[in-house]
């Protein structure tokens, strides 16, 4: 019997089985294919019997319809997570937790229950950079979110004519924070901004936790920006979906 753990964001699904206390090999899915049919074989088939599924979806209603729907093909048990003020050894700083995004606060959980003896800057490049600041005793101080080096390339590339027009066909050799050609200069820039940011939250954090705290990267960008870093950092690329199982282990 496995638990399938699903983290449905943005721009990717990303899913993975839980058996025996074991986290197995993550997959990912392109967020384009939101239809319960599509969702049933890859998510539900295989041999092993799926007892329950849990799931993080930021990824808005039709996302969540598909999944609920396949997961009611298959027979089998789905329930998306919901924020609470305390939970999987995490208190939310939010004013309102709601409106934390659940991938966040999943993040939070699996980042607790990997390092909890730190206090912690938990960094998700995706579609947005998130930054949540969490204490040794698994206390939210709040956070910030703010493009992605990704979103800003693209939107400086859709916003401008200039830049836009001068980028196109561009050289794309890294060259540090200041590019030699307009390409460059856009997307080192957007990089070093990224880092930048996670750079000065450490400072910032620091203060209220009396500590420079570890930076803990993770998504789809976080390759491109931990190079450039100050701050103590590491990598956990699937730190959803480790949130998820810790969550699943607690409601058994």
């Amino acid at each position: 019997m496995a638990i399938l753990l699903i983290d449905a964001g943005n721009s990717r699904l990303k899913y993975a089985r839980l058996a025996g206390g074991h986290l197995g090999r993550s997959r990912a899915l392109a967020n384009g294919a939101w239809r319960a049919a599509k969702l049933r074989a890859p998510l539900f088939g295989g041999r092993a019997r799926i007892e329950r599924a849990l799931v993080a979806s930021v990824a808005g209603p039709k996302a969540r319809a598909a999944l609920a729907g396949a997961a009611a093909r298959a027979g089998v048990p789905l329930t998306f997570v919901r924020v609470p003020r305390r939970g999987g050894g995490v208190t939310v700083g939010y004013l309102e937790p709601w409106r934390l995004g659940v991938d966040r606060y999943v993040a939070l959980v699996g980042a607790h229950r990997l390092f909890g003896e730190l206090p912690l800057l938990i960094a998700g490049i995706g579609t947005a950079l998130t930054l949540d600041v969490l204490t040794r005793g698994g206390r939210h101080l709040g956070g910030a979110i703010i493009p992605s080096p990704a979103l800003m390339v693209a939107t400086l590339l859709a916003r401008t004519q200039g830049i836009r027009r001068r980028a196109h066909g561009g050289a794309r050799a890294a060259s540090g924070p200041f590019g030699r050609s307009t390409r460059a200069a856009i997307t080192e820039g957007a990089r070093y901004a990224a880092a930048a940011a996670i750079d000065r939250a450490v400072e910032e954090a620091a203060a209220r936790v009396r500590r420079p705290p570890l930076v803990v990267l993770t998504g789809g960008g976080a390759a491109a920006v931990r190079p450039l870093l100050r701050s103590a950092c590491v990598t956990v690329p699937d730190l959803v979906l480790l949130g998820l199982a810790a969550l699943a282990a607690e409601r058994r």
